[in-house]
């Protein structure tokens, strides 16, 4: 499992997540942040920074933003 940002992120960008990431394994993705699914380590770490709450594990993704999951998978092929 991985963590995953969502679409709330689009048009905030902040970078607390990438401040905390202690694997630097989150990226600009163009619109929006992106977590390399094969560099995360699952620490959490940066789901509580986010203001705007759209990072979530894998696996609680909701069911409207799971587009998510395969956009970031697809960007870091």
């Amino acid at each position: 499992m991985t963590y995953v940002i969502t679409e709330p992120c689009i048009g905030t960008k902040d970078q607390s997540c990438v401040e905390v990431c202690p694997v630097d394994c989150i990226y600009d993705g163009g619109d929006h942040f992106m977590i390399n699914p094969e560099e995360c380590i699952d620490c959490g770490a940066c789901e509580p920074e986010c203001p705007v709450e759209a990072i979530y594990p894998e696996d609680e993704v909701p069911d409207e933003m799971e587009s998510y999951i395969t956009k970031a998978a697809e960007h870091f092929e």
